[in-house]
């Protein structure tokens, strides 16, 4: 019985122990049908231990859910995990993080861990229950291992969860399920306020303390680019790494929803003469989908907003600016645009 994660680094296929933990599988599946884990992103990377997930809104909410109290609001938050005498020492084991004890009993909600690494059983074991194992993808793994984090562990660049594919359900709905699969659905406005951008170029990392080799700043640059490519499939177009960029067109995002055409032109009119400056929006509804493209007449122009604009503060919303590669495809598509309107 396997679950599919499409994350942002990769695909993970993960058989399910369903005989010895059905409870525990019971809920991870039907999680996973109804899109729960849709854009939640790996908040705690710790080298060679654990990658831990499992709350969409992290950190606006840390707990997680169970299925049970997903499709019924009064039901509790939490599920009683089933010891099944496995333990999460084997790379790629899947478990329930403990969330809360009573006594001899363990409670679990939504929140899983994934073993990154072989672990010595007689150093001690992670909490948690393990209900499924990493099939493939554990190259996958390899890059999540890997992540750049910060004091808290958190990646610096997002990791996420962006759909989830139930290969085989043994197990009947629960009550209040309607059965059907759901859409994948779009993020919401919560969720797209915990976006991390590629913010390791200003962050000083404490164990670089020696300087980086060509292979370290090969892997940088690849986070990197992963990072802004997840950016846009937010805002809803799959970016090609590609494509050859628009070197006088800047792209703007993380803007205030209120932030106009106009607004952005005037402050960005400082660094040269621009020939074109739009606010993307929703074609139903007219809001702002929070990022532009500004065309200036020339590259050294767009250069130059670039280097002092990046971070800036317009409309108490500190703006991302760039006009790499990994936007090449949706400012292609903006360009199409333009010139049907003409």
């Amino acid at each position: 019985m396997s679950i599919l994660l499409q994350t942002s680094i990769g695909n993970l296929v993960i058989d399910l122990y369903t005989k010895d933990s059905p409870v525990e599988c019971t809920n991870f599946i039907k999680l996973c049908k109804l899109k729960y884990y849709t854009f939640a992103p790996f908040y705690y990377v710790k080298r060679d231990l654990l990658g831990e997930f499992g709350d969409p809104l992290y950190p606006l909410s840390k707990q997680g859910r169970s299925v049970w109290s997903v499709v019924d609001a009064d039901m509790p938050a939490q599920f009683k995990l089933h010891r099944n005498g496995k333990r999460p020492i084997h790379k790629g084991d899947v478990s329930f993080r403990v969330t809360s004890q009573v006594s001899n009993e363990q409670f679990g909600t939504s929140i899983v861990s994934i073993t990154l690494g072989d672990l010595d059983p007689r150093k001690g074991t992670l909490p948690g229950v393990v209900f499924g194992k990493v099939v493939e993808g554990l190259d996958i793994l390899d890059k999540l291992n890997k992540a750049i984090v910060d004091g808290e562990f958190r990646p610096l660049q997002d990791i996420r969860i962006h759909r989830t594919y139930v290969l085989d359900d043994p197990f009947e709905d629960i009550s209040g399920m309607s059965g059907d699969v759901p859409p994948t659905p779009e993020p919401s406005e919560e969720q797209i306020s915990t976006i991390r951008l590629d913010d390791v170029e200003q962050v000083k990392l404490e164990d670089e303390a020696h300087e980086m080799t060509q292979e370290e700043i090969r892997e940088r640059k690849q986070r990197e680019a992963l990072s802004k490519a997840l950016t846009l499939e937010i805002i809803g177009d799959l970016p090609s790494a590609e494509a050859k960029p628009m070197e006088n067109v800047l792209f703007v995002c993380k803007l205030n929803r209120l932030t106009r055409d106009e607004d952005l032109e005037t402050i960005f009119a400082r660094f040269g003469a621009i020939t074109s400056c739009e606010v993307i929006r929703d074609k139903s509804t007219g809001e702002s989908l929070q990022y532009a493209f500004i065309e200036y007449e020339d590259k050294r122009s767009c250069e130059a907003a670039y280097f002092k604009m990046d971070g800036a503060l317009i409309d108490d919303r500190r703006i991302h600016v760039d006009f790499s590669q990994s936007v090449s495809k949706l400012a292609s598509v903006w360009q199409k645009q333009r010139v049907l309107r003409r």
